[in-house]
């Protein structure tokens, strides 16, 4: 399977939800709540379900109120880099909440689709 892409750069694949969700496991699960979870937001079993978030299927909690991927369905995108406002301050600010993950590789990410897209 290749890499599946999130709206906002992220790789899906190298997520621990995403999989966890894909191979069902429990104990990836537990590790993710107790490593993501924060004083303000504690995560549980349920939260931790993803199939990517340009699936119809599940979505991570925050995944699911992302206003950056509101935003691409309601633009008919179907991931930033494609966006006449790339970049644009919803996601920027979004990638400044990564905690987990480097926002640097998913602005990387998007930076190579946009300039293959020119290419095309």
């Amino acid at each position: 399977m290749g890499e599946i892409i999130a709206m906002c750069g992220l790789i899906c694949n190298d997520c621990l939800v995403y999989i966890a969700t894909q191979k069902n496991d429990d104990n990836i699960r537990k590790r993710v709540v107790k490593t993501w979870s924060t004083e303000t937001e504690h995560l549980t079993l349920n939260d931790i379900h993803c199939n990517g978030c340009q699936t119809e299927g599940k979505l991570y909690r925050f995944c699911s109120t992302c206003e950056v991927r509101k935003c691409n369905l309601e633009r008919g995108v179907n991931i930033c880099a494609y966006c006449a406002e790339y970049p644009c301050k919803k996601l920027e600010k979004l990638w400044k909440s990564f905690r987990t993950v480097s926002w640097k590789k998913a602005k990387t990410t998007l930076d190579s689709l946009r300039k293959l897209q020119k290419l095309a």
